[in-house]
């Protein structure tokens, strides 16, 4: 299958081809029946010559070029309607009737604070061109109402108001919020991007419009990507100050499988300067050794590592509620614990070359003690809560 993608270099382009290179390359083995021979990348500074070729050439065509700040309003008709109509004809003259996806707005509505919008008339424009295309030709088309996106590689202080907080946020930089209240319908780019790869095997989710909502549809005359969010610019806001306090807090916030935060909050990641990528973390260091937290989580416990000098015994404490993994990655050394009030002691010989995980039982003392004379004993730890020095749950007895 060959794939021609225009506004290539652009911010839906960039994924979409990267993650088509990554099927195309055996990568993503997640879409066995897609079988993908070249990618034709066309944008602005692609020879004009080479749009014929790939028109004659294409098995699909998703054409995510466009213009959306324009010097004067009216390029919005002439990126918007007037490549659309060039790559049409140019498909046309090669009698090519491959499936063609269009990128369109949900501005093209017209409804609302989209009324007067020249953006959204271009936008419409094209979309009924793509249709009087489709029943001329009988070649599909796939036209899609998107919704603000959002994710990684997305141009900040353009047309985008989460790139804009991510990145100014990210960089140490004000942002400005003249209403917190105010609903954004947000999309993600991955999951814009996993609708794409449907609609390249043949199974886009198509849906008809009643007002600005997409209606699920078999028939349905346009497509929508199902995966949105609705989030409003406080709540943006709340978790990317959130995200930006985590070297200081080293508390990541809850970022539950599919939910907002957690694309957000790698969508704020990727704007992080060089000089933030690193964090340092607090030593405790003594004459045993030390001990350092790692991660703390909201509601999942905390991660720690532990270094222990050669021959030191450190532990020797018991919790009510409490409880812990210990999983040594480096070193000798013996685990001990002995439920309180009993004699019988439990003893777990490990060693970082032959990892096992090793339950911390609440109403158990334990320690852990480095039998090497000579190299230093590396624990990574897991407790169920984060330390809290106010509750710590933590009581001296030797095992």
């Amino acid at each position: 299958m060959n794939i021609l993608v225009t506004g290539a270099k652009g911010f839906v382009g960039r994924n979409l081809c990267e993650n088509l290179k990554n099927i195309r390359d055996g990568k993503n083995r997640t879409r066995p029946a897609l079988n993908i021979t070249d990618i034709f990348e066309y944008d602005l500074d692609t020879a004009p010559a080479l749009l014929d070729e790939y028109c004659a050439k294409a098995d699909f065509v998703f054409n995510l070029a466009g213009v959306n700040r324009p010097k004067v309003e009216s390029e919005f008709m002439a990126g918007n309607f007037g490549f659309a109509s060039t790559l049409l004809d140019t498909l046309k003259a090669h009698g090519n009737t491959c499936p063609v996806m269009l990128s369109s707005s949900i501005q093209a509505t017209l409804i609302g604070r989209y009324g007067k919008s020249d953006y959204g008339k271009s936008k419409l424009a094209g979309e009924e061109l793509f249709f009087e295309y489709s029943k001329t030709t009988g070649a599909p088309v796939l036209v899609y109402r998107f919704p603000n996106l959002f994710g990684k590689w997305c141009r900040p202080n353009y047309n985008s108001a989460v790139a804009t907080f991510c990145h100014n946020i990210a960089n140490g930089l004000p942002i400005t919020v003249n209403d917190r209240a105010t609903e954004l319908e947000l999309l993600y780019i991955d999951d814009l991007v996993e609708e794409m790869l449907d609609a390249l095997e043949a199974a886009p989710h198509r849906c008809n419009y009643d007002g600005l909502t997409p209606v699920p549809a078999v028939d349905g005359r346009y497509c929508f990507a199902p995966v949105t969010h609705k989030v409003t610019l406080g709540e943006i806001v709340d978790l990317l100050e959130q995200f930006h306090a985590q070297p200081a807090t080293l508390v990541v916030p809850e970022i539950p499988a599919g939910s907002f935060a957690k694309k957000l909050y790698s969508t704020y990641l990727s704007y992080l300067p060089k000089e933030r990528i690193a964090f340092p973390l607090k030593v405790n260091a003594d004459e045993r050794g030390s001990f350092t937290e790692l991660l703390k989580t909201e509601n999942c416990g905390q991660f720690s590592v532990n270094i222990s000098k050669p021959g030191i015994t450190k532990g020797q404490h018991w919790h009510n509620t409490k409880w812990e993994f210990f999983i040594v990655v480096s070193g000798h050394g013996l685990i001990q614990e002995r439920k309180v009030g009993c004699d019988e002691v439990m003893e777990f010989e490990v060693w970082g070359d032959k990892p096992i995980a090793v339950q911390m039982l609440p109403g158990c003392t334990h320690n852990i003690i480095n039998l090497s004379d000579t190299e230093n004993l590396v624990t990574l730890m897991w407790a169920n809560e984060a330390f809290d020095p106010t509750k710590p749950d933590t009581f001296f007895l030797k095992v």
